[in-house]
């Protein structure tokens, strides 16, 4: 990566205890702006615990989280996205009985006038900050096209869509850094693709870094700029997708001896 650029998640020596297991042991990366950084490795390997951690659902039992040069490592999760990191989950958490649209106008909640005073007498500013969050759902709506779908409930699409759905969601409160848990889990190879795409997209055209867990070893190579791999909750190598591929270690531990 280039060194001019800044370094916008730094997380070092991370360790994550669960009474006498410890899921994730010594665990350090950096993200930069504009990065795609993607976490491997096998089933238990303790992806998912770092991403709680990150994300602030889980507080760390030891080690550092700074975003933007400040600690967040005992910041809980509300507090940590209201500071421009958001993130998927690997079960997707729509809002499945209400529209489209609706659940991009509830992910809005802290950007809207929701003084209860204003709400009740309809007032000039009430009405303002909800017209610009209905224009702000219309925006994310065609970025990601899913206009025609608005007023569908988010529970009757398929599942790529759903998921195109939830990023909407996310994107709509103007992250800075995106983590994506298992993105593309359940998709098929089209909708793999137009995914790879979108995530291309987003942080080329909206700025964003992209922090992602994934199994779909063709799309982390062909979106990623670095990989974390890691094994039994310890980090392994980290190094571009040609590192890691090459990595006799990584062969070893996650894409099998010959």
């Amino acid at each position: 990566m280039n060194a001019s650029v800044k370094t916008m998640l730094e997380v070092s020596n991370l360790s994550m205890r669960f009474g006498g297991l410890l899921a994730v042991d010594g665990v350090s990366l950096a993200v930069q702006e504009r990065e795609v950084f993607a976490i491997i490795g096998p089933n238990g390997a303790g992806k998912t615990t770092v991403f709680n951690c990150i994300s602030g659902f889980y507080r760390p039992t030891s080690g550092e989280i700074m975003l933007d040069g400040a600690s967040i490592a005992r910041q809980p999760s509300h507090q940590v996205a209201q500071q421009g990191l958001v993130r998927t989950f690997q079960n997707i958490r729509l809002f499945k009985s209400m529209t489209v649209v609706e659940n991009l106008l509830v992910a809005q909640h802290q950007q809207v006038n929701t003084n209860l005073l204003s709400g009740l007498l309809k007032t000039p500013a009430y009405r303002k900050s909800e017209q610009e969050a209905l224009q702000r759902a219309a925006y994310w709506l065609d970025q990601l096209g899913l206009t025609a779908l608005a007023n569908r409930e988010a529970g009757t699409l398929s599942y790529g869509l759903q998921r195109r759905v939830e990023i909407a969601r996310c994107m709509i409160t103007k992250p800075r850094l995106l983590l994506l848990d298992e993105p593309a889990a359940g998709l098929n190879p089209q909708e793999k693709q137009e995914l790879s795409q979108l995530i291309d997209r987003l942080r080329r055209e909206h700025g964003v870094a992209v922090l992602l867990i994934e199994h779909d070893m063709s799309l982390i190579m062909g979106i990623s700029d670095r990989i974390l791999v890691m094994e039994h909750g310890k980090p392994i190598v980290t190094g571009t997708p040609e590192q890691v591929r090459s990595d006799e270690r990584v062969i070893k531990a996650y894409l099998g001896e010959e």
